[in-house]
C-alpha cells in the first residue's frame, strides 16, 4: 500500500488516471501560468505518473521527476520513455531530502497536489530552498477550500477531504515560514489556485 512506504506524505495517493486526465486537460497550460519557461532546469516533486512531467520536459533544459513511490515512477518513466524524452532523470527519494537528490540548484521545482499532505510544511520549504538557484521561483498547485462535494470530476466528488484542504493564505504562510517569498497567486480553474514563490538573489 502506498501510504505503508516511509516518509509517504498521507492523503496524497495518486488518483486513477481517468478522472485525474480530466481534470487536468492542458498540463502545459497549467505550468505555463504558474511560471514555467523555456530553458529552466526543473524538479517535479512528488511527481506521481508523470502527468506534468512530460509537458515540462517538453519546454525545460532538463528535469528532474522525484517521487517517494518506486511503481509511481516507473510509470512516470514508461510515459516519457514512450514519448521519446531524453531530458529527464528519474529520482526515488524523500522531499524533505530535496537539496540532496539534485546535483546542482535548479531554477524552478513544481508541485501539484501533495502540499496539503505534508506534515511539516515549512520544512519542506526549507528543503526546496536549499535546492533552488537565487532567483529561483517554487511553484504550488493546491486545491481551493471548497467543500470536497463541491469538486466534481466526471460525476464525483474528488480531493482530499474538505478539512485538509490549504487556503492561499495557509499556503504562502507555510511556505514564507521555510524563507521563500510569495510573488504571484494564479487560478487555475476550475477548482485549485497556483502558487509561486521566489528565492531571493543575493544583494
Amino acid at each position: 500500500m502506498t501510504s505503508a512506504i516511509p516518509g509517504f506524505f498521507q492523503v496524497t495517493e495518486m488518483p486513477s488516471s481517468g478522472w485525474w486526465e480530466a481534470l487536468w486537460p492542458d498540463p502545459a497550460g497549467v505550468l505555463a501560468a504558474t511560471g514555467l519557461k523555456p530553458g529552466m532546469e526543473v524538479v517535479d516533486l512528488c511527481c506521481g505518473d508523470g502527468w506534468f512531467t512530460l509537458p515540462i520536459a517538453a519546454v525545460a533544459r532538463r528535469v528532474i521527476a522525484i517521487d517517494i513511490d518506486a511503481d509511481l515512477l516507473e510509470a512516470a518513466q514508461r510515459r516519457l520513455n514512450g514519448a521519446g524524452v531524453t531530458n529527464c532523470e528519474f529520482v526515488a527519494g524523500d522531499a524533505y531530502e530535496l537539496a540532496s537528490l539534485v546535483s546542482r540548484p535548479v531554477d524552478f521545482v513544481f508541485m501539484a497536489n501533495a502540499f496539503h499532505g505534508v506534515p511539516d510544511r515549512p520544512r519542506l520549504a526549507r528543503a526546496v530552498r536549499e535546492a533552488l538557484a537565487p532567483g529561483g521561483h517554487f511553484a504550488i498547485v493546491n486545491w481551493h477550500q471548497h467543500p470536497r462535494e463541491t469538486t466534481t470530476v466526471l460525476g464525483e466528488p474528488r480531493g482530499p477531504r474538505t478539512e485538509l484542504r490549504l487556503s492561499p493564505r495557509q499556503t504562502s504562510a507555510d511556505v514564507e515560514a521555510g524563507g521563500l517569498k510569495l510573488v504571484k497567486l494564479v487560478e487555475v480553474p476550475p477548482y485549485h489556485y497556483g502558487a509561486r514563490f521566489e528565492k531571493a538573489k543575493p544583494v
